[in-house]
């Protein structure tokens, strides 16, 4: 007989979410963690409105910040422009997403192999060609998909299939508001190249 090494029990896996968040909102709410604003989406890197609601997520609380912040590369980013003029201001919620199954890793070379995708082909800015691979994800029934960083390609975003995907997320704790001193803006702000204020 084989020795075999004892796998650990699996323990919950960990999302990181940017969203704007409003006091008292529910979770699918606007205003909530897992709400997603099907109706202004249409120019994200997967979004697919008529279809889908894309929420999206990440395994690094840095890499959800600086997807955020990014467009203030070159600039000093101040304590205003992590709050919206609705009165939200953005937040960092964990998300456990231990009850979802079926999504696929783009990150696995296997995983590309057998759908026959390049990387640069995931990792594109043309909007055009990430959209229709997401629909084409879609299509096939799945609830989401991991994708590398384009930040940082060893930060690994997720994109889920809203209507599909948060019946099994859970927000585990309280949303945490964003300040300039927030870890997560530190590591982004240093990621991406922005300064920040004070």
């Amino acid at each position: 007989m084989r020795w075999r090494p004892k796998r650990p029990a699996r323990t919950p896996d960990v999302l990181y979410r940017v969203f704007p968040l409003l006091p008292g909102a529910a979770p699918t709410e606007p205003g909530g963690a897992l709400f997603v604003p099907r109706l202004l989406q249409g120019l994200g890197r997967h979004d697919g409105p008529d279809r889908y609601g894309a929420l999206y997520a990440s395994t690094v609380p840095g890499s959800a910040a600086a997807e955020r912040i990014q467009a203030f590369r070159g600039r000093v980013l101040r304590d205003d422009h992590l709050r919206r003029p609705d009165g939200s201001r953005l937040a960092l919620v964990r998300i456990d997403d231990g009850g979802l199954d079926g999504s696929i890793d783009l990150d696995e070379p296997r995983e590309l192999a057998r759908r026959r995708l390049r990387p640069s082909r995931v990792a594109t800015g043309d909007r055009t060609v990430t959209q229709r691979l997401a629909i084409d994800l879609f299509e096939e029934g799945v609830p989401g998909f991991a994708w590398w960083s384009t930040i940082e390609a060893s930060w690994s975003n997720v994109t889920l299939f809203a209507e599909r995907a948060v019946p099994s997320l859970r927000v585990d704790g309280d949303p945490e508001p964003l300040t300039l001193h927030s870890p997560s803006v530190r590591e982004a702000a240093d990621a991406v190249g922005i300064r920040l204020a004070g």
